[in-house]
């Protein structure tokens, strides 16, 4: 045998070993038809510079995902006001200084509105970085602190305690497992949260009982405000309210989400540049995975069970995912160069961990655009090892939640990029 063919056997046994060691093999990504690429303009130019991407590609993207898949916004309400109902500075036992605020959106009493419930840690000089994003059971279900006002939007059937659709006294605190407030504070962050349901109750309503009522001219057209692009332009509006808020850090906001509430982070991050870091858990189709992976959620069952999600025009994409002009990757990659987060789950079968793995990996090549390292692995890393880079990743044991570890991990990340001293 010559030399060369040794070589190559020998090649050959490494690539095969590598491969078996690794749950998804090694050079192939099992990405069925062709995944749109991220780095090529719409008519072919190949974007090699941050400045091309600032200027003409990322447009491009944004404009496109406006009109195909999350639908229009509007800007800012003129009218809209901050109501301040409480602040108290010794809540959680002295620990926190607690405020609830209600947005009202056009600025009326008896108008549609969205209730803030954010806790400031006492301990540290402020001001200080709030995390913020959507709860599914009003702001009474993240801990048993009394004195925060029951929800009196619609919620789900299915909410532990909820009765006909409206929340009880018996929806306090159920949801403390997925808050963590006290540990959040003794970080040094703040957190916030508002109820998804104040924004854009989740049912196909024919988007007449969320924001969307004030807006009837963004309706009877293909892009149209759907539920998705309302729950993301409510996160915005939170942050309006942070702006004028001095105890609160607006430069260090951290827009986070859940599940569906996780895409809406997503998004939010990708239309509204002022929020500093992104953190996705779960967040599946429509938010973290691509598509293009065909496992677990897909354009058919969004279609057809979430049709409120996206805008009228996604309608036309549905069973096309391995032929789709677009990916995920490309909606994370907006978010870029800001920090940006995604967490999966390993028993989460519709969301599907490899997916969004994937995604985030094909994004990281715009973060590299701006010097900074991306995904710093190319490789899916092993079941509960997280790694940090630009964008952090990591695959969690267990099923679809939001557990301690991934807290864990989500504010180690806040710590590395916003200061270790903290």
């Amino acid at each position: 045998m010559k030399d060369s063919q040794i070589g190559v056997l020998l090649k050959g046994m490494l690539v095969l070993l590598f491969t078996l060691s690794c749950p998804f093999g090694f050079s192939q990504d099992t990405i069925s038809g062709h995944l749109p690429e991220v780095l090529r303009l719409n008519n072919g130019t190949r974007v090699t510079s941050a400045q091309q991407w600032i200027t003409k590609r990322r447009p491009e993207i944004l404009q496109f995902f406006k009109q195909q898949m999350f639908g229009q916004s509007p800007v800012r309400p003129k009218k809209m006001i901050f109501k301040v109902i409480d602040n108290e500075p010794g809540a959680l036992g002295g620990i926190a200084t607690r405020k609830q605020i209600r947005v009202l959106f056009d600025g009326r009493n008896d108008g549609p509105y969205m209730d803030i419930l954010l806790y400031l840690p006492n301990q540290i000089k402020r001001p200080v970085p709030v995390i913020v994003g959507y709860n599914f059971a009003g702001n009474q279900s993240i801990n048993n602190d009394t004195a925060v006002h029951i929800s009196k939007s619609w919620m789900s059937a299915n909410t532990k305690g909820a009765i006909n659709n409206y929340a009880t006294e018996a929806t306090r605190g159920i949801a403390t497992v997925a808050w963590p407030v006290e540990t959040i504070l003794k970080r040094g962050y703040g957190l916030a949260t508002m109820f998804a349901g104040d924004v854009d109750p989740d049912y196909d309503d024919g988007f007449k009982n969320g924001v969307q009522a004030l807006y009837p001219e963004l309706q009877n057209r293909g892009d149209n405000f759907a539920t998705m692009a309302a729950w993301a332009w409510g996160l915005s509006r939170a942050l309006d309210y942070f702006e004028t808020d001095k105890a609160v850090d607006s430069k260090k906001i951290i827009v986070y989400g859940t599940s569906r509430m996780g895409k809406a982070a997503i998004w939010a991050g990708a239309t509204d540049q002022r929020f500093a870091m992104v953190i996705s858990n779960e967040s599946g189709a429509g938010g973290a995975k691509l598509f293009h992976h065909l496992e677990g959620e897909n354009t058919t069952r969004i279609c057809k069970v979430f049709p409120h999600w996206f805008c009228h025009n996604f309608q036309k994409y549905a069973g096309k995912d391995s032929a789709l002009p677009f990916d995920q990757h490309m909606v994370l990659a907006l978010i870029a160069p800001r920090p940006l987060y995604v967490a999966s789950a390993q028993g989460s079968n519709l969301t599907d961990s490899y997916g969004e793995f994937l995604s985030a990996k094909y994004a990281a090549p715009v973060y590299r655009l701006f010097h900074t390292n991306g995904l710093p692995v190319k490789i899916m890393p092993p079941v509960d090892h997280a790694v940090f880079g630009q964008i952090g990743y990591h695959n969690r044991t267990g099923k679809h939640d939001i557990l301690p570890y991934d807290w864990e991990q989500f504010l180690h990340f806040a710590d590395l990029h916003f200061g270790t001293n903290r």
